[in-house]
C-alpha cells in the first residue's frame, strides 16, 4: 500500500480489512509517507505484519485524547479509545515504522494499544506524550526490540508483561517512565534490558516508575540510565502501601542515573542470581518474536 496511490490501498485500515478478510496470514506493506488515521487490528484477526520502510519514513498518526469527544457517540474518547493503533488480535508484529499520537500534552492520549497477545515490534518508533503505550490486557505478552518510546508521564503503562531489549526510552519531560498494572501473582511485568533512557535538553526529574495498581512489577538490567533519572527512582504514586506489593528492580545499570546510594529503600536491587531469573526464555517461554 502507498499513501500517494501508487498501490492498491491508500489507507492501512483498507489493507488491514483486506487481509482479515482473506483470513491468512498476511504481511501490510506499508511504503514511505505519513499515514494520517486510526488503525484497529480486531480479535480474531490472521497473524499480521505491518512491515513499513522505516521509522523516519513510514508514519502513522492521529490525535486523539481522552476527553476528546468521540464524533460517532459523542462521549469522550477515554484513555482506551483515543488509541492511533490498537491491537485486540494475536500475533501481531510490527516493523521499520513509527506509531505516533500528536494530540499533544493535553492528559491521556496513546499511540498504541495492544489487548492480544504475542505481539513484536522491531525497529518501531512510539511517540506521544501521557501513556504514549498501553499495554492493556492482563494476559498480553508483548516483545519491542531495538525500539524507541517516547513520552512524558507513565508513557509505558498497563497491565501487561513485556520485555524491551536494545531499546530507547526518552523523556520529553518530568513525569514518570512506566505505571505498571501488573496482576497478582504474574511472575513479570514489564521488563527493560539493554536499553538507554534518554531525556531531552532541561527534562531533570523523572521517575523509573510508579504502580497503577497494586503488584505492579518493573524491572531495569544492564540499562543506561541518564541524569535526568532521579536520585529515589521510583516513586509509590502517594499511596504508601502499595509499597510492600511493588516490585520495582533494578540490576546492572550504569550511567549518572543509576546511582543506588539515595534509591528508594523498598526498592530491590538484584544480587546477579536474582537478575538471571529475568531471561529471555523465562519472559517469552517458547515464543521467538523475529529471531
Amino acid at each position: 500500500m502507498a499513501a500517494d496511490g501508487s498501490a492498491q490501498f491508500t489507507s492501512v485500515q483498507a489493507a488491514v480489512n483486506a487481509a482479515v478478510a482473506a483470513g491468512a496470514p498476511a504481511t501490510v506493506r506499508i511504503h514511505a509517507g505519513t499515514y494520517r488515521e486510526t488503525v484497529r487490528i480486531p480479535a480474531g484477526a490472521p497473524p499480521m505484519e505491518l512491515a513499513g520502510d522505516g521509522p523516519e519514513r513510514t508514519v502513522i498518526v492521529f490525535g486523539n485524547h481522552a476527553a476528546l469527544l468521540d464524533p460517532a457517540s459523542g462521549r469522550p474518547f477515554g484513555t482506551f479509545g483515543s488509541a492511533t493503533v490498537a491491537v485486540d488480535a494475536d500475533d501481531f508484529r510490527a516493523r521499520d515504522l513509527t506509531i505516533a499520537n500528536d494530540a499533544g500534552p493535553v492528559g491521556q492520549a496513546v499511540a498504541l494499544r495492544l489487548s492480544g497477545t504475542r505481539a513484536a515490534f522491531r525497529h518501531v518508533h512510539l511517540r506521544g506524550h501521557q501513556d504514549t503505550l498501553y499495554l492493556q490486557g492482563r494476559d498480553s505478552l508483548a516483545w519491542f526490540g531495538d525500539c524507541a518510546v517516547e513520552g512524558t508521564v507513565d508513557f509505558i503503562f498497563g497491565a501487561g508483561t513485556a520485555l524491551f531489549e536494545r531499546c530507547r526510552i526518552h523523556s520529553l519531560g518530568d513525569g514518570y517512565v512506566t505505571a505498571a498494572a501488573t496482576p497478582h501473582g504474574r511472575r513479570f511485568g514489564l521488563v527493560f534490558r539493554d536499553c538507554r533512557l534518554t531525556a531531552a535538553p532541561g527534562v531533570r526529574a523523572v521517575y523509573l516508575g510508579r504502580p497503577w495498581r497494586d503488584h505492579a512489577r518493573v524491572a531495569f538490567l544492564d540499562s543506561v540510565l541518564g541524569a535526568h533519572v532521579l536520585p529515589a527512582g521510583w516513586h509509590d504514586w502517594d499511596r504508601p502501601e502499595r509499597r510492600a506489593t511493588a516490585h520495582f528492580a533494578e540490576a546492572g545499570n550504569t550511567g549518572p542515573g543509576a546511582d543506588a546510594g539515595a534509591r528508594a529503600p523498598w526498592a530491590h536491587r538484584l544480587g546477579p542470581r536474582q537478575a538471571a531469573a529475568y531471561s529471555r526464555q523465562a519472559i517469552l517461554g517458547d515464543w521467538r518474536p523475529y529471531e
